[in-house]
């Protein structure tokens, strides 16, 4: 997606199930039709940004076990 977002001020979230050793990612909803994402452990870092039906179809694939045991 080469659309630029500012994503100052963004209120982030992690999963209920980050407590995994820090390997996860963080969301923020305040942007309709978009996902940003990024890196919890480099919140200052460069975020991702997806349209909201791509990021909802990968994390349904990830909860239907599509990629195998994560």
């Amino acid at each position: 997606m080469s659309e630029n977002v500012d994503l100052t001020g963004a209120s982030w979230s992690k999963s209920s199930y980050s407590n995994n050793g820090g390997t996860c990612v963080e969301v923020t909803a305040d942007f309709p039709g978009l996902a940003p994402v990024r890196d919890s452990k480099d919140p200052h870092g460069p975020a991702l940004v997806f349209p909201s039906e791509a990021w909802a179809s990968f994390v349904a694939a990830v909860r239907s076990g599509e990629f195998g045991e994560v």
